[in-house]
């Protein structure tokens, strides 16, 4: 392609929105243009990057024996109502009307829809299967932000299996997980599986793709001594042991105006953190419900979701923690509550000679014995682990990795097929809902991963797999003949030989095309001017490391096709 005949805007200025390293890039670029809010239209340069990333992901996903398929995008309501989530998808959902009045969504994902398919699948003998699709998913994302990260509209290849048993499904989800870790290699991203929570859909387990990166969302709980590696909403930590205070006996104090863990362990009668209960109240589902950690750690709500199933979870209102507690915030405790569910973190179990609210406003509790004075209901996992803590394997200290999401499988099992009615007769003539996974790629945000992964101060640097160009040539002045020929000569030789190539062809200034080729991000340049032509040479520059090297014109086509296909 000739660069004079291509479409490519680019800027000189970033978006003043633009926080991200990939949003800013991609828009200084001319790879994509906001429409609005979280919605990006894929200019030229765009989406020959997101069609080379989803070309590997089929690939790959064809070589572990996946069928590709292609869905409807909008789903009537039914189905999912069937499937219990039209509920629990919440304002995530895009819902609309139709002109008869019915229901219909914006899918989300597909998990409904492809189980729908499988209830004609009737036999054992046809299992197991892959199928998959790339197709465009809708979230209304109450804060879209960072380009291509966190959108509202996006292409994602979401795949399903189907088996007759677990141990189906454990195969399965072993091919995706290799499938995936081949996939980020042929995309140049340092992807590292974590344990995960499913969240929403379900299911005995999950395993996310995560690309470190300080434009991510979520946060990674790792160790670099064995290789312990779980999203923050699941992992776990070794605490160190405490000795508790000796307080045997259960005895209220005046606390006039001490409302926080802080104050409290300041004060003459008060306890440090370690030694001190905090009880958030939160509904769950409507139900009052009480969380318990210890004073010095943080309650991770995706850890209480997960723990209990609630659809709809969020910490009550002043006036209903009165309403059910009798005392404000920084007066509350759970001994001798009551009629209402009390879940606690294990980190406290066992423990006494604690303080804690008295559930009246300025007073508190001294030498609380969990087992003793509180009637916990359950005890669950429900902490947040902080850097610096033991690793539960090894006991070596944890670091915590701001990371992007680019992936995750899940083990759904059966909760899908059992109510959507996708079942089959086993060998001995009885019938069983099929054992199903589901397992997500997001293709636009794997193609800004590899931005936020791959770029410098002049630009994006792209891998070779997946960059819009393979290679430019740049000529540096169209109006000297020689430099004209020479260059389109090697233009034409490249794209024999099956180089993505781009031909700088534009009457510009020299250096203004060499800005735009580092901005874009071309992997190797070649660069033809009336001095180096004159010597029966031209100049070679990979972008990675912007060494220029000078190549014989005879040789550099070779040179180049070598170097293309080692790395592609």
């Amino acid at each position: 392609m000739r660069w004079s005949n291509l479409f490519i805007p680019t800027l000189r200025d970033a978006p003043a929105d633009a926080e991200a390293a990939s949003h800013k890039l991609l828009v200084r670029g001319g790879f994509i243009r906001q429409l609005h809010a979280g919605h990006y239209s894929l200019l030229p340069l765009g989406l020959r990057v997101h069609q080379k990333v989803a070309d590997i992901v089929r690939a790959e996903m064809d070589a572990i024996g996946a069928q590709e398929f292609l869905l409807p995008a909008m789903h009537p309501a039914s189905i999912w109502q069937k499937s219990g989530r039209w509920e629990v998808m919440g304002d995530e959902m895009f819902r609309l009307v139709d002109r008869k009045g019915a229901d219909t969504a914006l899918g989300m994902t597909h998990e409904e829809i492809f189980t729908d398919l499988a209830t004609e699948i009737t036999s054992y003998k046809s299992l197991p299967q892959i199928w998959y699709q790339i197709q465009t998913k809708f979230r209304d994302e109450p804060r879209p932000k960072s380009g291509l990260l966190r959108v509202r509209e996006f292409a994602m290849k979401d795949s399903y299996s189907f088996d007759i048993d677990e141990a189906g499904l454990d195969a399965n989800f072993a091919r995706h997980h290799d499938a995936y870790v081949r996939i980020f290699q042929r995309l140049s991203l340092p992807a590292m599986p974590v344990e995960a929570s499913s969240g929403a859909m379900g299911g005995s387990g999950s395993t996310e793709f995560m690309v470190p990166s300080p434009a991510g969302e979520d946060d990674v709980v790792r160790c670099g001594a064995c290789g312990y590696a779980a999203n923050v909403e699941r992992a776990t930590s070794q605490l160190t042991p405490v000795d508790d205070r000796d307080i045997p006996e259960l005895a209220r104090f005046p606390t006039p105006g001490i409302r926080t863990i802080a104050t409290l362990a300041k004060v003459e009668g008060g306890a440090g953190a370690i030694h001190q209960i905090k009880t958030m109240v939160m509904i769950l589902d409507g139900e009052v419900t009480l969380a318990l950690v210890r004073g010095d750690h943080q309650l991770n709500l995706q850890k209480l979701q997960d723990h209990t199933g609630a659809i709809d979870i969020r910490p009550a209102t002043p006036d209903e923690t009165l309403e059910h507690l009798g005392a404000h915030p920084g007066s509350l405790g759970a001994v001798g509550v009551e009629k209402l569910r009390i879940i606690a973190d294990l980190a406290l179990e066992g423990r006494s000679g604690l303080a804690t609210g008295a559930n009246e406003d300025d007073w508190h509790w001294t030498g609380v014995d969990v087992a003793r004075d509180i009637g916990v209901t359950e005890w669950a996992d429900l902490r947040e682990v902080t850097a610096g803590e033991a690793c539960p394997r090894c006991g070596a200290p944890l670091e915590i990795v701001r990371c992007i999401e680019a992936g995750h499988i899940f083990k759904l099992g059966t909760s899908y097929s059992a109510v959507l009615g996708a079942e089959v007769l086993d060998p001995d003539g009885e019938t069983r809902p099929l054992v199903m996974g589901s397992y997500g790629i997001g293709i636009g945000r794997a193609m800004a991963a590899a931005a936020e992964t791959h770029h410098d101060d002049n630009g994006l640097v792209w891998p070779v797999s997946i960059a819009p160009y393979e290679a430019v040539v740049t000529i540096v002045s169209m109006k000297d003949e020689a430099s004209v020929s020479a260059g389109e000569a090697i233009y034409a030789e490249l794209r024999s030989r099956g180089i993505d190539v781009l031909l700088d062809d534009r009457d510009a200034r020299a250096g203004v095309k060499f800005a735009d080729a580092e901005l874009i991000g071309v992997p190797y340049r070649v660069t033809v001017g009336p001095r180096t032509v004159a010597d029966g040479e031209v100049e070679f520059t990979p972008r990675a490391s912007g060494d220029t090297t000078r190549v014989g014109i005879d040789s550099i086509v070779e040179q180049l096709v070598a170097i293309v296909n080692e790395q592609d």
